[in-house]
């Protein structure tokens, strides 16, 4: 029999008998929306992570020498928790010693980092800010792109002019209907002139890139930030490719080892941290992820293939004279069993492509109403695709051999 002369007759029994092709449908299509819906969600979350999240926090090319890790995405057990509050601090000497250290080409920034709740004479209540006390380069490092005014310069950075740049929340929420540019805002009782105000940001788990401030280290803002020096969130390098960024984070492992007295058998007593290392645990947690969203669809596929074959052996049972008729009229097995395997593949595979088409559906309301992004991954699709073609051969294989297998004689003279 044509294949698409098999496929006709299975669309026109899918027609003739709607309420029973919609149970038959029914396993199959709950299973792929659901493998598309969770699948969706754990790549939106990778790509959420690896594009977003890591890039903005903690840039591209770029290592970040801290106390201990800030990402920590696996599980820190009591004891790696003790050792790490025991290290030495990060401070503005060792910032200064890696600064000479590099080799030409690679940038650096210190980064210190505090909470404030700085004060403007146009705003009463006014929420916490992230603030930065950090050197020039800091905004070319973090491709941060000053949309209005400016960024401060080297010189003000050097001389610690009081200037500061701010996100666009902070002129929203200090500066309500004004523009923010040359007005004052004070922290800890000192006033800053405001010189720029970056591109929105967005958010990234809640935490708002939009509300942040940024001033010079050698600015008033250290002794918010970072008093005497002693506690900076982190020093930040910078390469222009990974074979610079590979010498550049050598030249400061061996540096800092140096100046902490470590001796070669003793581990490192600070922390590199970059995009690759932060995302590794999350790239293990990932695939379990998914390895989950699609075992656990899979039940429902189990469960349709089950009601495909009961449903196939059903319709063979209420065939009978037909599937005799044919035989008389020159039908080979072939073609019985081709007739019955296609049908059912064609069952099969019209449920998931219901079923992808809701997942796609579920998926995108699911970023709606959540902070959860969502991403459909093509080959979430061939999957289901295959699935869908897969479960419905193999659940008619069996019903179609017994199909096959009927007498002619026997068969017509069934009621």
């Amino acid at each position: 029999m044509p294949l698409f002369e098999a496929v006709r007759l299975a669309l026109a029994q899918i027609r003739a008998q709607k309420l029973k092709s919609f149970f038959t449908l029914l396993g199959v299509t709950i299973g792929v929306m659901f493998l598309i819906a969770v699948v969706s969600i754990v790549e939106g979350m990778g790509r959420y992570v690896e594009e977003d999240f890591a890039a903005k926090f903690l840039g591209v090319n770029t290592f970040n020498v801290r106390r201990f890790p800030d990402l920590q995405m696996g599980e820190v057990t009591e004891a790696t928790w003790r050792e790490w509050q025991q290290r030495p601090r990060i401070t503005e000497d060792d910032a200064y010693a890696i600064r000479d250290a590099l080799p030409d080409g690679a940038r650096w920034a210190i980064d210190a980092v505090t909470w404030a709740t700085p004060r403007s004479r146009y705003a009463v209540q006014t929420p916490q800010l992230m603030v930065h006390a950090t050197t020039a380069d800091y905004f070319r490092i973090k491709n941060l792109v000053v949309e209005k005014g400016r960024a401060f310069t080297e010189q003000e950075a050097q001389i610690g002019a009081p200037v500061v740049v701010i996100g666009p929340e902070v002129g929203e929420y200090y500066f309500p209907g004004l523009d923010p540019l040359g007005r004052e805002l004070r922290f800890a009782g000192v006033p800053f002139t405001i010189i720029g105000v970056t591109e929105k940001q967005g958010t990234v788990f809640g935490l708002s890139l939009d509300r942040q401030a940024i001033a010079p280290y050698s600015s008033p803002m250290q002794r918010i930030a970072a008093p005497r020096g002693q506690s900076l969130y982190g020093v930040i390098v910078q390469a222009d490719n990974e074979a610079a960024l590979s010498e550049a984070r050598e030249v400061t492992r061996e540096m800092m080892r140096r100046r902490r007295g470590l001796r070669p058998a003793q581990d490192d007593n600070f922390s590199f941290e970059s995009s690759e290392s932060a995302l590794s645990q999350w790239q293990s947690i990932k695939k379990y992820l998914v390895l989950a969203g699609i075992f656990l669809p899979a039940i429902g596929l189990v469960v349709g293939a089950i009601v495909i074959m009961n449903i196939m052996l059903v319709a063979v049972a209420e065939r009978t004279k037909e599937i005799g008729i044919r035989k008389a009229l020159g039908a080979k097995r072939r073609d019985i069993m081709a007739q019955f395997v296609v049908e059912s593949a064609t069952l099969s595979l019209f449920g998931a492509a219901v079923g992808i088409v809701m997942g796609y559906l579920l998926s995108m309301a699911v970023a709606a109403v959540s902070p959860l992004p969502t991403s459909v991954a093509p080959w979430s699709v061939f999957m289901s695709v295959g699935l869908g073609a897969g479960v419905g051969i193999l659940a008619g294989i069996y019903p179609a051999r017994r199909a096959s297998l009927l007498d002619p004689v026997d068969a017509m003279r069934a009621e």
